[in-house]
């Protein structure tokens, strides 16, 4: 899912009332009359409002319990709907005012909301556990909030009074500002130039081209985004440093003020993750790092260049074969793809593209990047911005991965449980990448393009797998410098970075002057202990594929059963299901022995 927010505003671009109706979304379906938005909306902050009347009495009876958390939902789930409304309309055009309006009106009555019922949990566990569990037996309709209830309770301790969480819920509009600020710099004030592209033009750099640049074979070129890049980052590191400082301790005071014993603890504490799968996860990937710098000695060689640079490190090793991939092919591609998942999850697939889940094209003012989107009575759409390469065909067979959980999980789980954590929700989507790859990989007769999907494969490991661990390594680092009274500073924060990425490169790479400067340009540094799941979600995903492919029916009834679970436990029980358990070192022992055997056969062919 991918979060990119800047737009890409080439002239050349269509306007969006240029699209044809059949690339793109059914939005309309979510709201046929917006009357009925601002009606959601004004509804949705009267009834927080009104909630009010279950103060001190939350846990009065089973009875009253069970209302109380069913009308919690209703209102939750009514603004959701309205909050992903008005969100993928900005996105389809981030220039319209209205739909800017309509985005930060859902922001402030989710604050709103939030303020008005943040008395539920305290009170909610000032009552003795038993009694919360005899209300469960009591009234056969809590059985439904059973996880719900047992959850608040083992997270008991961190829960601060009513007061200080009213307090808390208010202050939420707050201690966003370092996001924002970091999102307004690089996406609003960062300039990053002009550089001359392969064919000799001068073209604007921009967050949306730099990786097409750095995947160019003109090394000219590659070099000249790259620096140009990081000159930008440079002459503004005290200013993100400082503000990602203050991210940080954001990040530590929060922790120490709901009584955890760390920054890290507290972010993983909500989805009951043990943190030995986080050291799991960097012990283990540290253990293949000599594999790792077997492919950096090996991309040296295959450029053929005296120095190996960090702006050598994204170009394909093999060119890829010319060859324009129309998006009816793409669809087609993936059907063939995911065939391993059954005939009922490819009809589903099929119907999903018939059906207006899938916004296709870039027009002007678009949201770059890619995601799957969507409310819990919606359908669960997909932003594209297609341009008809085999990564686009990749995007949406990754996409398709999360629209496809969503879909199983909103059939089967009542709103409480119709979410997922990012823990769960990446493995289906590299599920459906991983398929698609060993589909590929098995079919493909022509020994370039073989060798570009394997090249493509190694770097998804790379990009994904260790690129991600090196970052949650680095976050750990920088929360643990905190958590001892220490301050990030630009220095302290770029010696670090540098030493980590030295680590991971190994000694194929030469000194670079830029690179220490890469971790002021990763947005999801704003969001705590988060990109970890990435690298736990492909080595889980690379598992499961694998069974799928080697097993057969039952071990893709075993996943289909995952995909329908929703949160409806902790993600390492649900991962359990599809017959992976990420509690121990294997899973992700298993993806890296995978990498290893892709390292040995590209050595072998090139």
């Amino acid at each position: 899912m991918s979060d990119n927010n800047s737009t890409n505003n080439n002239k050349a671009l269509k306007q969006r009332d240029q699209i044809a109706k059949e690339y793109k979304w059914d939005i309309e379906a979510m709201y046929p009359d917006e009357t009925q938005w601002d009606k959601d909306v004004a509804d949705s902050i009267k009834a927080a409002e009104e909630f009010k009347r279950f103060e001190g009495r939350i846990t009065e009876s089973a009875d009253t319990l069970y209302e109380a958390l069913a009308e919690k939902d209703a209102i939750w789930q009514k603004l959701e709907h309205a909050y992903v409304y008005a969100a993928m309309r900005k996105d389809e055009d981030n220039r319209v005012t209205k739909y800017q309006t309509m985005d930060d009106k859902c922001g402030s009555a989710l604050a709103k909301a939030s303020a008005a019922m943040s008395f539920f949990a305290p009170e909610l566990l000032a009552a003795p556990e038993e009694k919360i569990l005899s209300f469960i037996d009591e009234n056969p309709k809590l059985k439904q909030y059973e996880f719900v209830l047992k959850d608040a309770l083992r997270e008991k301790k961190h829960v601060l009074t009513a007061a200080e969480e009213n307090i808390l819920a208010q202050l939420s509009e707050v201690t966003g500002a370092t996001n924002d600020v970091f999102k307004m710099l690089n996406n609003a004030d960062l300039n990053f130039g002009t550089i001359v592209d392969e064919d000799g033009d001068t073209v604007n750099l921009t967050h949306g081209n730099y990786i097409t640049f750095m995947e160019s074979h003109d090394r000219n070129v590659r070099k000249a985004a790259f620096t140009n890049m990081y000159e930008a980052y440079k002459e503004l590191i005290n200013t993100i440093a400082v503000n990602y400082n203050y991210n940080t301790k954001n990040d530590v005071v929060s922790a120490r003020i709901r009584k955890y014993s760390s920054a890290r603890q507290a972010a993983l504490s909500g989805g009951n993750i043990p943190e030995e799968v986080y050291d799991n996860l960097i012990e283990v990937v540290n253990e293949y790092l000599p594999v790792l710098h077997r492919y950096i000695e090996l991309r040296k060689k295959v450029l053929g260049v005296d120095e190996l640079k960090m702006y050598d490190v994204y170009v394909p090793l093999v060119q890829l074969p010319k060859k324009d991939i129309p998006y009816e092919e793409a669809l087609k591609i993936m059907q063939e793809g995911l065939a391993p998942l059954g005939e009922e999850y490819l009809a589903q697939v099929d119907r999903g593209t018939k059906e207006g889940w899938i916004d296709v094209y870039e027009n002007q003012g678009k949201t770059s990047g890619a995601y799957s989107f969507g409310s819990y009575d919606s359908k669960p759409y997909i932003l594209l911005n297609y341009t008809n390469t085999l990564k686009d065909v990749f995007t949406i067979v990754h996409e398709m991965g999360h629209s496809m959980h969503s879909y199983y999980t909103r059939k089967t789980q009542p709103f409480t449980y119709g979410d997922h954590s990012i823990f769960t929700a990446e493995v289906a989507s590299t599920v459906n990448e991983s398929l698609l790859m060993q589909h590929l990989l098995a079919t493909e007769t022509d020994p370039e393009m073989k060798k570009y999907l394997i090249n493509y494969y190694i770097e998804e490991f790379r990009t994904t797998l260790f690129r991600q661990t090196m970052f949650a390594e680095f976050e750990l680092a920088s929360h643990r410098e905190v958590e001892a009274g220490g301050v990030l500073t630009a220095e302290w924060l770029c010696e670090t970075y540098d030493a980590l990425n030295k680590k991971y490169f190994g000694p194929a790479l030469a000194e670079d002057e830029y690179i220490k400067y890469e971790w002021a340009r990763i947005p999801h540094f704003y969001r705590g202990f988060y990109v970890y799941q990435y690298a736990t979600g492909y080595s889980a995903a690379t598992a499961i594929s694998k069974k799928i492919l080697t097993e057969g029916p039952q071990a893709r009834d075993n996943y289909i059963e995952f995909l329908k679970s929703g949160s409806s436990d902790y993600p390492v029980e649900l991962l359990k299901i599809a017959g992976v358990d990420m509690s121990g070192p294997e899973p992700i022992r298993m993806a890296m022995e995978t990498f290893k055997s892709l390292v040995d056969e590209l050595e072998k062919m090139l």
